[in-house]
């Protein structure tokens, strides 16, 4: 079992970017560019390693390699992405990895890009790439091609298969991290854990809220300590945790109302699957149903939104009602958004700077744009 901790730093360590690993300082999928440049470096580690896993590395300096960190990732449906654009798409994996001196909101992304012997390449065109483009890695740069020029890279195969055996995990570290999470990092949020087949441990901490009749927690930090990987994080929303001998589900949740934190709405169900030959499958379901309001009242919202953008945008003083709406801002455009104001993303995503100053809106933000993502991936 790898420890994806040991693995980013091998990675770091293995000189600078080659044809089977990239860095970047932090991924941006909500913009066309942004989905044009991951899918472009998939594409071209995906042809340049036939045999071999390819790594992209979110949340590092490009200049320095200093580990600085990136949002925590929790789209299962990158995936689809990968499937909309790419002919011949490899199997892709996104992994959160928790790191000792990054706040606890930030972890190092981890792509894995899983070998495929078939050509990839673009079925059709986003941003400045044109359809039936392909792209290999030569060094550190992920560069266009012909079909007939791809150059593929069996040499990396005993590199990449030496710096993944050097990232194996043993027993030190497996309980030096079970008493990092339970004795030091959470340890005021009653952590718990739990070891599954004799092997795999998980451990969690949270604080616990009930809210009609349910107990939910909230502060949520949940831990796959083998490999160290983050299952779960979020400031805001809330989960319910159930386990048996052989599985581990988190029912996540989002409050969503209008100016009623208290209305819990069943987004995402994640279920860990452990078995005997010590493998593990992770299964998600979304389950969200948007709630449905008043559509007059959802006008009035939405174009009151619009003109306290517009009035940080002049940069005046904003009153203390008008602070209030501020703060349900990303969460009220996120109503819209989903009762078929279809411009009130696009209207969030554009206010990000606008929102930045303010610390708790900001995260609100970012909350926001991660449900959104999760409940419908856009691949336009």
């Amino acid at each position: 079992m790898i420890n994806k901790r040991l693995l980013i730093k091998n990675l770091l360590a293995h000189n600078d970017e080659s044809s089977f690993y990239d860095k970047k300082r932090q991924l941006n999928l909500h913009s066309r560019e942004g989905k044009a440049k991951f899918l472009k470096h998939i594409c071209a580690l995906s042809n340049s390693n036939p045999t071999n896993n390819s790594y992209i590395v979110v949340g590092v300096e490009d200049q320095d390699n200093e580990i600085v960190g990136d949002d925590f990732f929790d789209d299962s449906r990158i995936q689809n992405l990968v499937n909309a654009f790419l002919e011949n798409p490899p199997k892709i994996q996104y992994e959160n990895v928790p790191f000792p001196n990054l706040p606890k909101d930030k972890v190092i992304g981890l792509v894995t890009i899983k070998p495929k012997s078939k050509i990839s390449y673009f079925k059709k065109g986003i941003h400045t790439i044109i359809a039936n483009s392909v792209f290999i890695r030569r060094g550190s740069n992920s560069v266009p091609v012909e079909e007939r020029e791809v150059e593929k890279n069996y040499q990396n195969t005993e590199t990449v298969i030496g710096i993944e055996n050097n990232s194996r995990n043993s027993i030190e570290y497996t309980l030096d991290g079970v008493i990092d999470f339970m004795n030091f990092r959470h340890k005021d949020m009653s952590p718990k854990y739990k070891v599954f087949k004799e092997l795999f441990v998980i451990c969690w901490a949270g604080v616990p809220n009930k809210s009609r009749d349910k107990t939910f927690l909230s502060r949520v930090d949940i831990e796959l300590i083998n490999e160290q990987i983050k299952l779960f994080y979020s400031a805001q929303d809330v989960v319910t945790i159930t386990y048996d001998e052989d599985s581990f589900t988190i029912l996540e949740y989002v409050p969503l109302g209008l100016n009623d934190k208290t209305s819990y709405y069943p987004l995402e169900k994640q279920t860990i699957h452990f078995f005997d030959n010590g493998y593990y499958k992770i299964d998600r379901e979304i389950l969200f149903q948007p709630p449905e309001f008043n559509r007059k009242m959802l006008f009035h919202i939405y174009n009151s939104n619009i003109a306290l953008l517009a009035k940080l945008q002049k940069g005046l003083v904003l009153s203390n009602r008008e602070m209030i709406d501020l703060e349900n801002l990303p969460s009220t455009f996120m109503i819209c958004y989903l009762n078929g104001f279809e411009d009130a993303k696009q209207k969030l995503i554009d206010a990000k700077l606008l929102l930045k100053p303010f610390t708790q809106v900001y995260l609100s933000f970012k909350e926001a744009l991660r449900i959104l993502r999760k409940m419908k991936y856009d691949v336009q």
